[in-house]
């Protein structure tokens, strides 16, 4: 669901206390019942991957504590513990039901067939609840027998099962309510037994019995959210988890492994709340490699899965936790590179499994070549594994196979034989900014030209620390275009190493020289009808920070030219308000011949946003350079951002970006983090306590 999903929804996990017709509370405060909910007084605790919702209402006389966790010893559930404490001045006889709704297929069906595939819904009641088994994965390219089960199911503290259990939403909400004024509740009702409950929308309400609570006392419940495909690990489940001791230790056991997870970089500064904040965003880099990029609540588009960019910098936090672990890792991802140097563009759930392009959209992002040198760089300086470049791989979606260093070639050279009329490397579908994606026939990327000359230098460097005389590789690799062949033949290292040297020198004093601004900075794209994209245009001064980082990181920039971009950068991006450096200059129009971001409202996503992951590369690169000063004063400014929580509005994390109110945007899905923690590792972090 996407956020506005989210308010307008009225699917919850939801928890009812009927104690008479006048006295009905939802205990998560979804409900109709608004005079009521106002009445109540509401907190959130929360640590790493768990958290506490508390709600009280003196005019019911009670209190709910609802902890949401999902256990860290691979159970596919999420565990709901509800307590429920009496803290009036008299005893309270109530009647709890824990209501959750089980929708049960594919994403594309709440728009597109959502009925008709209600009519797939087989249903069994269990003891302690809902079981619900679909006969069809419905998929009109070609249905095929589905094997998921989705279960709620649940006790209480003493492991008594639900009285009575409302297996369809029909059954519970009646032809009058709905999910949030069941008539079930309002009516107290209980199920009618002669309505079919078989190709329904299912229900996971499960009544326990009536409980009387003394003041002061507190009874618990125990829901289980589940999706499996094995009854055996389902009936595992509820053995395990009608214990409700086995509930508090499992909920230990979820603290103590996301906080050693946090901890893994072992980064301490002395000072208390940044560390605190630090480990949140140290988690940030796992979650995405389980979880990728889409179905979050900001990030309403795509269908899921890890992107390539994202994947080969989430790696580089892993390297430095724990860096041999990454090698199957960094082979298993090399194999998405095809024989012309593009690549699958989502990596799968399993080891070699690759999808050739979001949304079914044939696209090759410009930049996707840079990434994996950069990050299997890092890995050699941390193990000095160089057997790594000679370890032969496949292909995709072909039959040919090469060494990982060719595989690198390929990548990192084929930009350089596909270069616009300025002999910059096209922009293509776009470059690391997806909302440059409107220039596929004249746009050049300057900005990512400079980081390809930076990437043959390492190439260069790479193979000279091989010490090896004679390379086998493909035979055309070095051909106009290079591609990838079965035939091989035996290259001479000392003729490699001066053709890339020579590329190298020539894309970057080509870029010193024709792009240099006499405003003080550089020119990073040319649009789809041929023109500088930046510098003072009409009277607006048009800036790009992509375009100064990548110089600046890529050593394109000398050291004069990256002191004039400190005060540019300071001079037109720098928000003074907010604390922090804007992507770009406020076009004030449209530019149908670049991409879709700028029209976008400014200050927002990738048109002039305060976009983390660019101010964190910002930083590193100037660090890199040696200027010291500046790149820590950048790295406190995203971390100041990040705890103004009464402007951030988000948990402890480093969102993709910043609006232009300066709320946190995305939660944990931006690659900046990997870049933060990757900066304060490669750089001492002594910056918070000085500032």
């Amino acid at each position: 669901v996407s956020r506005m999903d989210l308010v307008d929804s009225r699917a919850s996990r939801n928890f009812w206390v009927y104690i008479n017709k006048d006295k009905i509370w939802s205990a998560t405060g979804v409900s109709k019942e608004r005079n009521q909910i106002a009445a109540d007084k509401f907190n959130l605790e929360a640590g790493l991957l768990w958290h506490k919702v508390s709600r009280e209402n003196k005019f019911i006389g009670l209190k709910a504590e609802i902890l949401s966790f999902v256990p860290v010893t691979n159970e596919p559930i999420e565990i709901m513990w509800v307590k429920i404490t009496n803290i009036s001045c008299r005893q309270i006889k109530f009647i709890p039901i824990a209501a959750i709704p089980i929708y049960g297929r594919s994403a594309n069906n709440l728009r597109d067939h959502r009925q008709v595939t209600s009519l797939l819904q087989r249903i069994t009641l269990n003891k302690f609840g809902v079981i619900v088994k679909p006969t069809l994965v419905f998929d009109e390219r070609g249905h095929h027998s589905n094997k998921t089960y989705y279960f709620i199911l649940g006790w209480d503290e003493k492991g008594f099962p639900p009285e009575y259990v409302y297996p369809t939403q029909e059954m519970f909400c009646g032809e009058a309510g709905d999910l949030e004024a069941p008539t079930a509740i309002i009516n107290n009702l209980l199920p009618d037994k002669t309505l079919g409950i078989q190709g329904r929308e299912a229900m996971g309400a499960l009544r326990f019995r009536q409980i009387i609570l003394k003041p002061g006392q507190s009874h618990s419940y125990i829901v289980l959210l589940g999706i499996s495909e094995s009854q055996a690990e389902i009936k595992k489940c509820i053995y395990k988890f009608r214990d409700l001791k086995k509930v508090e230790k499992a909920l230990k056991e979820n603290k103590a492994f996301w906080i050693k997870k946090s901890e893994q970089l072992n980064i301490k500064t002395g000072d208390k709340n940044f560390d605190n904040w630090l480990g949140w965003v140290s988690i940030q880099p796992t979650l995405r490699r389980i979880f990728g990029c889409s179905f979050l609540p900001d990030f309403d588009y795509g269908k899921g899965g890890r992107g390539w960019r994202d994947l080969w910098q989430d790696l580089l936090a892993l390297i430095l936790k724990n860096p041999y672990k990454v090698r199957p890792l960094l082979l298993n991802n090399f194999c998405a590179v095809r024989i012309d140097g593009t690549n699958a563009t989502i990596i799968g759930k399993s080891p070699g499994e690759f999808i050739a392009d979001r949304n079914n959209i044939q696209r090759v992002w410009m930049d996707h070549g840079v990434w994996p040198l950069l990050t299997l760089d890092l890995y050699l300086k941390k193990t000095d594994d160089y057997g790594i470049l000679f370890k032969r791989l496949p292909y995709f979606e072909s039959s040919c196979t090469g060494t990982v260093l060719e595989h690198l070639l390929i990548q990192n050279l084929r930009p350089f034989y596909n270069l616009g009329e300025h002999k910059y490397v096209r922009l293509e579908g776009a470059d690391w900014n997806d909302g440059l994606d409107m220039a596929k026939e004249r746009g050049e990327s300057v900005t990512f030209s400079c980081m390809y000359a930076a990437n043959l230098r390492t190439l260069v460097k790479l193979m000279l620390k091989t010490k090896r005389k004679k390379l086998r590789l493909s035979k055309l690799l070095f051909s106009s275009p290079p591609r990838v062949t079965a035939e091989k033949r035996d290259f001479d290292v000392s003729i490699i190493v001066k053709k890339l040297e020579r590329m190298s020198q020539e894309m970057t004093e080509r870029i010193r020289k024709q792009e240099w601004l006499k405003e003080g900075f550089f020119n990073g794209y040319y649009d789809n009808k041929g023109r500088r994209v930046e510098g003072r245009k009409n009277g607006i001064m048009r800036m790009c920070l992509a375009s100064q980082v990548f110089a600046i990181l890529s050593g394109v920039a000398t050291d004069e030219q990256v002191e004039k971009i400190i005060q540019s950068t300071k001079k037109y991006l720098w928000d003074k308000k907010l604390g922090g450096y804007h992507l770009n200059t406020n076009f004030q129009k449209e530019e149908h011949d670049l991409g879709r971001a700028f029209s976008f409202v400014y200050g927002d996503k990738e048109n002039g946003a305060i976009f983390n992951h660019m101010n964190v590369m910002f930083a590193y690169a100037l660090l890199s350079r040696g200027f010291r000063k500046e790149g820590m004063e950048v790295l406190r400014s995203v971390y100041q951002m990040s705890i103004n929580t009464a402007r951030s509005k988000i948990y402890p994390c480093l969102p993709e970006y910043f609006n232009a109110e300066g709320k946190g945007m995305y939660a944990y899905l931006t690659g900046s983090a990997s870049w933060f923690l990757f900066t304060l590792k490669e750089f001492s972090p002594d910056f918070i306590c000085q500032g």
